[in-house]
């Protein structure tokens, strides 16, 4: 399993997963945002598979890849880290702004 930081580290696999939030897609669907061939975003597919932030799913002979909202959601308790402290600070000033003004 590879790096699920490593792996958002590149702009193009940032926005693979940004088109696939919205649902399940083929390499094909994806390819037409990309002006990368097809054998680069097998790459940053599998690069995303690795790092179990995409999975894929065969129908047929099709291969549809999502998002692994499980996976995300562990990223973004990370990064709420930082904005939990940042909001508590804010609401600390501005109840003593209020505070002082008598308001």
């Amino acid at each position: 399993m590879g790096s699920s930081w490593k792996a958002i580290a590149d702009d193009s696999r940032r926005q693979v997963l940004l088109l696939l939030k919205d649902g399940d897609k083929t390499p094909t669907e994806l390819s037409k945002s990309f002006d990368f061939s097809m054998a680069a975003l097998s790459t940053h597919l599998r690069v995303l598979r690795d790092a179990d932030l995409v999975s894929e799913r065969r129908v047929g002979q099709h291969r549809y890849y999502s998002v692994n909202r499980e996976k995300m959601s562990e990223m973004q308790l990370f990064f709420d880290g930082f904005w939990e402290g940042a909001l508590q600070n804010l609401k600390r000033h501005a109840e003593s702004k209020v505070g002082k003004n008598g308001k």
